[in-house]
């Protein structure tokens, strides 16, 4: 399935007026092969700095009768389900900076239309280093996310003060924090990759140095395939790294190139650098006719299910689960799983039931709001009944490998 742009410049539909959106829409100034034509908000346009008024639109439907690809990037799981909706009803691309609808709903989509991550953050940024280590013959056996720092359950006082340091939003700065945030992109990177994580969910070890890191995690692997995990390391922030073999034949010239002597070897990118990447995927769909960067799968493996940070009471309402103070998010095996409740479905909802400190959320313990997403879950979820437990369809330029001989694995139990 390939795209084929019908106009020049290429007229962009943005979903979204958050610090992603503001962002691209600014630095779009700058590139004469595509432009922004309509912003879709729920805001009131009087209260939307840095974006023209006659550029704001209100609804799906009016966002995409005015572009030729729609770029996704609000982080809202239930919103970007219906925009994604409404641009392929109108046979539109979608190029997504939102890794939380991916892992959510993302499959329903699978098959329907060209939806793609995009480079920037680290689920798409690890996708496109990974096309240039296994262009170079290599095979990943670690996809790599790291972090300086992880606190599952900040206060609200700490995590005020740093959104305002920050400049983003205290619901972005706690998802960070609090760890939801990387086990939603590196579930992503498994089922989009058809990696494993460990056995019992991400371990993000601390460790001085990423080499140190690639090592460790390696040693998680309990099948054949590739690992994706998490460091907490101060070596390279802000980086995402693959770990990778080759075939053995080359084990001199890799070290005189500066690979060190293996077996893995420890690819870096040590920025991510959100909207500025951006335009790189959309001109991948748009322009070099390439497949989708990275996406869910027709039947992902992992999910993020909703853990109590605190004591929840019946009757309780969670305006939103992402970047809360009542739960955070886990990445879990979904077939061992059956039933919990994606954070990423959490808006407006109300407790059933007492829920302890610790606990997995199920769907049986939460009123939902009717909602697209909530659809496409319940579809997905069958699929995931359907088939047991099996690994995502991995995407286009990416297969399980086999450790090559010799490489000691030892499992993560």
């Amino acid at each position: 399935m390939a795209f084929h742009a019908s106009s020049f410049p290429l007229r962009i539909g943005l979903s979204g007026t958050g610090f992603i959106a503001r962002g691209f829409k600014g630095l779009s100034r700058n590139f004469k092969d595509m432009r922004v034509t309509a912003v879709l908000t729920r805001r009131h346009p009087l209260s939307v700095e840095g974006i023209a008024r006659d550029l704001l639109v209100r609804e799906p439907e009016e966002l995409v009768s005015r572009c030729d690809l729609v770029l996704e990037c609000t982080g809202d799981v239930l919103r970007a389900t219906e925009v994604v909706d409404a641009a392929f009803r109108a046979n539109l691309p979608v190029v997504t900076m939102n890794s939380e609808f991916h892992v959510t709903t993302g499959s329903w989509f699978a098959g329907r239309g060209i939806l793609t991550e995009a480079e920037g953050d680290q689920p798409g940024s690890l996708a496109a280093l990974a096309e240039e280590v296994t262009g170079m013959g290599f095979r990943p056996v670690v996809y790599g996310n790291t972090k300086r720092f992880l606190n599952p359950n900040p206060s609200a006082e700490e995590m005020e003060f740093w959104a305002a340091q920050q400049g983003i939003s205290l619901e972005q700065v706690t998802a960070f924090t609090d760890g939801t945030k990387v086990h939603v992109e590196q579930a992503f990177v498994a089922n989009g990759t058809g990696a494993q994580l460990p056995a019992g969910g991400l371990r993000g070890p601390s460790v001085a140095s990423l080499q140190e890191g690639a090592d460790v995690l390696a040693s998680y692997i309990s099948e054949q395939g590739a690992i994706a995990d998490f460091l907490v390391t101060n070596d390279a922030p802000g980086s995402v790294f693959i770990g990778a073999t080759h075939d053995g034949t080359h084990v001199d010239a890799l070290r005189y190139m500066k690979l060190g002597n293996g077996p893995i070897h420890v690819f870096t990118r040590p920025f991510h650098l959100c909207y500025f990447e951006i335009a790189k995927t959309i001109r991948r769909i748009a322009f070099q006719h390439l497949p989708p960067l990275l996406s869910n799968g027709l039947v992902p493996r992992y999910g993020i299910a909703a853990v109590a940070k605190r004591t929840l009471e019946a009757g309780e309402r969670i305006p939103r689960g992402l970047g809360s103070f009542a739960v955070r998010g886990e990445a879990v095996e979904l077939s061992e799983h059956l039933g919990h409740c994606p954070i990423g479905l959490l808006q407006n909802a109300v407790l059933r039931r007492k829920v302890r400190p610790g606990e997995i959320l199920g769907m049986d313990d939460v009123i939902l709001p009717e909602s697209l997403a909530l659809q496409a879950w319940t579809e997905i979820e069958s699929r995931v009944r359907a088939t047991g437990r099996m690994k995502a369809l991995p995407i286009a330029g990416f297969a399980p490998v086999v450790p090559p001989e010799g490489m000691r694995l030892r499992s993560a139990d």
